[in-house]
């Protein structure tokens, strides 16, 4: 339906604004979420390009340095390792997370919820715990080590890890893709005739294919940005991402790091663009008249998809299994007794401080996120169309293409200028806090469009009739009814910022040093069982907030739609 606000008014409607409080509303909220897109998103952006080309001594950046750089040997060596494990990785990952996403939407396959939440179980937890238990299982004294010919550290290592990490995001993305399907389309093929594989190679894949075209760009960006699994088991097999760590935290190459940051900005403005016009196309091509398509049971498919679900459970369910089970172990592999002796985290350095600053990060990113994302999503959504609006949607679809390595790098050159007046932010909290908003923003402010779309309009107009102001009825009308999706946005926000590193990596100060940091430290000091600990918290209290958040969107739900039911006697 039309939005109200962008429809002409009509005989004794009041023109819109009218009043000062809907001016300061619209007009106000959307000038203040350009300024912090501006400061937050673009700057840092414009800031991270003006570094590399910037030619200051010991920077290790310029037009000079760059040739230098992207014509050495060990570019190339670097380069190469990258695209070659972001590509096995997702040549492996995307088939599996079809035929997994396949089938818990297209089978009749026992138990989805359950498979659901063993499959989204990476999502919990740093990208490096995948990469400590694969030093348990498989490392020079792992409990598996016997069944390969050689050591899990370098290429396998990375990919196997990454495999893990990455494999969620994907499944997500094919969830979604496989979703949509019109029954009519399948019956029409079963009354001619068709078999199931003729259907599924001329209604499924068709319709899904730019579903798995996304899911690789995705798995493939993540991957050559991670530096999370290489720094754990990648051994002597360097990559770009972990380069460009090492040169700006151990080197202090600012110059080298934001070049390095533009090479890895690349592969993924280039699957976003890709993929934004794959999308637009299928959308165009989509119909309004779909029916639901509800799967029928097949014996020998839903055994066959069945085993396919279980084995990846199973294994997902090994390594994390592994990494809490290491994390109670005394001393690996010479004493094998069950201790929380790692836990003693307050014989640490930063001690517990960590896990609290990284619980104060998650709750202030969740809260002030969700409200941020579900507010400028309205101003988009509900007002009227202009150059402003348009503005804001392009600023607000960025971070999607912007890595969150590179996104970190940017805040290092903006925030860290001795000359920005917003350079006492630098390693504080709060600007961990705003960075880490940024970076999820696009996908928070993607879910709350999504939702806001399934309001009727007559709900603002309404509202205009009565002259009820307009952040009146947003604040009692609009909140509650989407208050479900805008808790799914708090927990995504949360488990976001629960085990974020790569944006945050080159942010923290002593005093503002997260947990997820603190497993990469201690990793890097030798303290595997500590990792695999901080690790382990970080997993149970993601699931934990989860699992809250989740029944109380569903009872929440239920209330929020039982006004239909009633009106449907």
């Amino acid at each position: 339906m039309e939005q109200v606000l962008l429809s002409k008014p009509q005989a004794g409607a009041r023109r819109m604004p009218a009043d000062l409080a809907d001016r300061l509303f619209i007009h106000g909220g959307q000038w203040l979420l350009l300024v912090l897109l501006i400061l937050t998103v673009l700057l840092p952006l414009l800031a991270m390009l003006w570094r590399g080309f910037a030619s200051e001594p010991g920077q290790g950046g310029g037009l000079t340095a760059a040739a230098e750089l992207f014509g050495s040997a060990n570019f190339r060596w670097l380069l190469g390792n990258s695209l070659t494990v972001s590509l096995t990785v997702a040549a492996i990952v995307v088939p599996l997370a079809y035929a997994f996403a396949y089938a818990l939407q297209r089978t009749c396959v026992p138990a989805k919820g359950l498979w659901r939440g063993i499959s989204l179980l990476p999502l919990l937890a740093p990208s490096i715990l995948p990469g400590i238990a694969l030093i348990y299982l498989f490392g020079n004294q792992g409990v598996l080590r016997h069944l390969l010919t050689d050591n899990i550290y370098g290429f396998w290592g990375i990919v196997i890890g990454e495999a893990i990490y990455t494999f969620p995001h994907a499944l997500m993305v094919l969830l979604s893709a496989l979703a949509l399907a019109d029954a009519r389309l399948f019956d029409a093929a079963s009354s001619m005739g068709a078999s199931p594989w003729r259907a599924f190679r001329s209604i499924t894949w068709p319709g899904s294919r730019q579903g798995v075209f996304a899911a690789f760009c995705l798995v493939f960006t993540l991957c050559i940005t991670d530096f999370g699994v290489p720094v754990v088991v990648g051994g002597d097999y360097q990559v770009l991402a972990l380069e460009a760590y090492k040169a700006v935290v151990g080197q202090q190459q600012f110059g080298r790091g934001a070049l390095i940051g533009m090479v890895l900005l690349l592969p993924a403005l280039l699957s976003f663009t890709v993929d934004l016009w794959l999308r637009r196309r299928q959308r165009e091509a989509m119909s309004g008249r779909a029916q639901v398509y509800h799967p029928q049971p097949s014996r020998y498919r839903d055994l066959a998809f069945l085993a396919v679900v279980l084995l990846i459970c199973a294994a997902l369910l090994g390594v994390f299994g592994m990494a809490v089970y290491s994390s109670l172990v005394k001393f690996w592999p010479y004493d094998l007794s069950l201790s929380l002796h790692h836990y003693a985290f307050s014989e640490l350095p930063g001690g517990w401080q960590v896990y609290r600053n990284s619980l104060l990060l998650a709750g202030c990113t969740a809260v002030f996120g969700s409200l941020l994302t579900f507010t400028g999503a309205y101003l988009l959504e509900k007002t009227r169309q202009s150059p402003l609006t348009q503005a804001l949607r392009l600023l607000s679809f960025v971070p999607m293409a912007v890595p969150g390595l590179v996104l970190g790098l940017g805040y290092v050159f903006f925030f860290n200028l001795p000359g920005n007046p917003l350079h006492g932010l630098y390693g504080s909290l709060t600007l961990l806090v705003a960075c880490t908003i940024a970076h999820f923003l696009t996908t928070a402010q993607l879910t709350a469009s999504a939702a806001l779309r399934q309001l009727d309009g007559e709900f603002e107009a309404a509202a205009l009739s009565l002259k009820v102001p307009l952040l009146r009825h947003f604040l009692r009308v609009t909140l509650p009814i989407c208050l479900p999706a805008l808790l799914d946005i708090l927990r995504y926000l949360f488990v976001s910022a629960m085990t974020t590193v790569s944006a945050v990596i080159f942010l923290y100060s002593p005093n503002s040093l997260l947990a997820a940091i603190a497993v990469l430290n201690m990793d890097d000091a030798g303290n595997v069982g500590g990792a695999a600990a901080m690790s382990t918290l970080i997993l149970l209290t993601s699931a934990a907030v989860s699992l809250l958040l989740a029944g109380a969107s569903r009872g929440l739900l239920r209330r929020a739609q039982a006004w239909r039911a009633t009106a449907g006697h």
